[in-house]
C-alpha cells in the first residue's frame, strides 16, 4: 500500500495491498477498499462502506456520511461502490436508510463531477455520468448510461431511463422514460437521445420502432393510457419499446412528457 503518514485510516479499515491514500485522508472503521483504488487527500470514507477496484476518489471528496433524513435513527446502512469510478472533488455520498432498503449503491464506470451529491437510498447503475453539481434527493434510481447535466436538481424518488440524456440547469420533478432528452424547469422531453444511442450501436430496426412509439406516446396528443395501446398494437415491439413501455407502466410519480 501507498499511504501517505498524514492519512488516519482506523486499523478496522480493510485496504487492499495496492491501494493508494493520500495526504490528511480519513478512512474509518467497517470501511472495504478494493484492489488499484486511489483516494486523494483529504478526503473522507466514514463506516459501512465498501469500495470496489480501480477507483479514483479525488481530494476532498466525503463518502458514506450519515444521511441527511429527519427519519435516520442510526441503524447500521451502507455505500456501495463498483469499480472504475471516478468521484471527484467535492463529491459528496450519503448511505442508506432503513425506510430505503438500507443501501446507497454506485454502479461500475461512472463518472461523478465536482459538487455532485447522491443522497441516501439513491441508485446510479453503471456508466452513469453525473455532471458538476447535480443535485439528488433521496431514494433517486439512474439507469444504465444516463448523462445528467450540471447544476440539475433531481426529486426525491424520481427515476431516470437508461441511455437517457438530462440538460444542465434542469429540474426534474417526474421520472424521466429511457431513451430520451429531457431539459428545463420543469423537464419536458426533446425527443429521443438518437446520437447517444447510435454510438451505442442500437440497431436501426430499434431506432425506428422507438420513433413511432416515441410520436404515439408523446407527440400525439392522446392519454398516456391511449398512446400505450395504440404502440402495443401499431409498433414493432422492439426489446427497446417493450422496455419503454415497462418503465411507464411502473411509474408511480408520473412520466415527464
Amino acid at each position: 500500500m501507498n499511504i501517505h503518514p498524514t492519512a488516519i485510516i482506523d486499523p478496522g479499515a480493510r485496504l487492499a495491498d495496492d491501494v493508494t491514500v493520500g495526504p490528511f485522508a480519513v478512512i474509518d472503521d467497517k470501511v472495504t477498499i478494493g484492489r488499484g483504488t486511489k483516494v486523494g487527500a483529504h478526503a473522507v470514507i466514514r463506516p459501512f462502506v465498501e469500495i470496489g477496484e480501480d477507483n479514483e476518489i479525488y481530494q476532498f471528496a466525503s463518502i458514506g456520511d450519515l444521511p441527511q433524513d429527519l427519519k435516520f435513527g442510526g441503524e447500521e446502512s451502507r455505500l456501495v461502490i463498483g469499480d472504475r469510478n471516478r468521484i471527484r472533488e467535492f463529491c459528496t455520498l450519503n448511505r442508506g436508510t432503513k425506510g430505503g432498503g438500507g443501501v446507497t449503491g454506485i454502479g461500475s464506470d461512472c463518472f461523478l463531477m465536482a459538487y455532485a451529491h447522491v443522497a441516501h437510498d439513491c441508485h446510479l447503475e453503471d456508466n452513469v455520468i453525473i455532471a458538476n453539481a447535480v443535485q439528488m434527493g433521496g431514494h433517486v434510481h439512474i439507469g444504465e448510461y444516463a448523462i445528467v447535466g450540471g447544476l440539475t436538481a433531481v426529486h426525491q424518488f424520481v427515476r431516470i431511463g437508461a441511455h437517457c440524456m438530462i440538460g444542465g440547469a434542469s429540474a426534474v420533478s417526474q421520472d424521466i422514460p429511457p431513451y430520451v432528452i429531457a431539459a428545463g424547469n420543469r423537464t419536458e422531453l426533446h425527443g429521443l437521445n438518437l446520437i447517444g444511442l447510435k454510438r451505442r450501436g442500437f440497431p436501426d430496426e430499434s431506432l425506428s420502432a422507438l420513433k413511432s412509439a416515441y410520436r404515439l406516446l408523446f407527440r400525439s396528443g392522446l392519454t398516456i393510457k391511449e398512446a400505450v395501446e395504440r404502440v402495443k398494437a401499431e409498433v414493432v415491439q422492439a426489446p427497446e419499446v417493450v422496455n419503454l413501455l415497462g418503465f411507464i407502466a411502473s411509474s408511480e410519480r408520473g412520466v415527464c412528457r
